[in-house]
């Protein structure tokens, strides 16, 4: 197994762990109280073009979805000091248009009370940075307030992704839908992707190449909106970027090791003059 499918198989493990405590039909069933209640006060939006993350990506330029993460499984311990909530306003003051938070628990050190308090705390969108497997992780980011989920296609099928899409929408969730190759990204849009991420590094060898994004990118519709993910490190691979039509980045990395994180995300937008 690839390092992948490694943390798909041991996020199976949580989710039947997770089960055991609340169930599947009652995660579902307060995630649809929320969204009646946002509905009764008019605040549910009409499509998934219109929810949150989604618009926060689709405005400007180019967007930046900023990451909060501890660790990683390419480069271990990355932030061994983790203040999260003060390096999420971080990203908020220094004109992020959107916050990913890692709350997978063992390659990434990551947890759902660090999205639950970052929410609390910004007035920006979050994304559920996680390895959605089971259609109760979708029901569970509503819960702890995510505007978003991850939906890989590296590790779902594509009876999966379809189903999980429409999960989210429902519940009003943005799904950034991940994809590594050309197959992949078809997949994505085929599935009825409104957000398309291409993630620039190479599962197998780790290596990163941003060129990735501009390839792939050539093949999605316009209409479909397109994130660049990993390795994106100057104002010049910025400007490479927003050349090709890219609607966002996601950056974690470069600025979770950044001294002074606002200035480091400001140098960044000077690549597309955004913020």
């Amino acid at each position: 197994m690839n390092i992948l499918e490694e943390i798909a198989a041991k996020t199976k493990e949580r989710v039947h762990a997770a089960k055991q405590k609340i169930s599947l039909a009652e995660m579902q069933k307060r995630a649809e109280d929320m969204v009646r209640a946002e509905q009764e006060a008019g605040t549910f939006p009409k499509t998934p073009d219109d929810f949150a993350f989604a618009r926060a990506i689709r405005e400007g330029d180019l967007s930046f979805i900023c990451e909060v993460k501890k660790a990683s499984p390419s480069k271990g311990l990355i932030a061994p000091d983790f203040p999260y909530v003060e390096i999420a306003k971080d990203y908020n003051r220094g004109g992020a248009s959107a916050i990913s938070v890692l709350t997978e628990p063992f390659w990434f050190q990551g947890s759902d009370d660090y999205l639950r308090e970052i929410k609390d705390n910004v007035s920006i969108p979050v994304l559920r940075k996680d390895f959605t497997v089971d259609e109760y992780m979708i029901y569970e980011a509503k819960i702890i307030g995510a505007d978003a989920v991850l939906l890989i296609c590296a590790i779902l099928e594509d009876r999966e992704l379809r189903s999980y899409l429409e999960i989210a929408h429902h519940l009003g969730l943005t799904a950034l839908v991940e994809a590594h190759d050309q197959e992949e990204v078809d997949r994505a849009a085929a599935a009825g992707a409104r957000l398309i991420g291409v993630n620039n590094r190479d599962l197998r060898t780790f290596t990163v190449d941003i060129h990735n994004s501009i390839r792939y990118r050539q093949s999605v519709p316009e209409e479909i909106a397109f994130v660049s993910e990993s390795g994106i490190r100057t104002p010049e691979d910025i400007a490479e970027l927003a050349r090709n039509r890219v609607n966002g980045v996601l950056i974690g990395e470069t600025l979770m090791r950044a001294p002074d994180r606002v200035a480091a995300l400001q140098e960044l937008m000077t690549g597309c003059k955004c913020g």
